[in-house]
């Protein structure tokens, strides 16, 4: 079996409207999503997946759903106000956690064919979640 994986970058803010802590307020954070992806043979070029294809399917995602986006549980009070400023936002069906996140990014490689084995989303430089099937 060979297994490889690859590193994005990119930046959300959210908030988790029912968190006993600080994570209730809205913040943000710079993430590392980390996609594993494995083959048990190499393709003719020798490789499991190019990571050029990698970058090209999740960023497709991550830039159009993620990246500079201010993430809300569907619920959430604040939504007429940032609908009012004109602000981006999307509105999901859980809670913007590392863990949904994680998940959101699996479904996405593997909805498009990518034989992905888990995406690891680090929030901070000490907290990660990992999605796997």
């Amino acid at each position: 079996m060979f297994t490889i994986t690859k590193e994005i970058y990119f930046c959300y803010g959210h908030r988790l409207m029912n968190h006993p802590g600080k994570c209730r307020h809205l913040h943000g954070h710079s993430v590392k999503a980390c996609i594993t992806v494995t083959a048990e043979s190499l393709n003719v070029q020798g490789m499991v997946f190019d990571f050029a294809d990698i970058s090209k399917i999740a960023n497709d995602y991550i830039d159009r759903e993620l990246d500079h986006n201010l993430l809300l549980h569907r619920n959430d009070p604040l939504v007429p106000a940032l609908t009012a400023a004109g602000e981006r936002f999307s509105l999901l069906d859980e809670h913007p956690t590392a863990e949904f996140l994680a998940q959101a990014i699996y479904r996405h490689l593997q909805s498009r064919g990518v034989n992905v084995t888990q995406v690891a989303l680090w929030e901070t430089a000490r907290a990660y979640a990992i999605y796997y099937e």
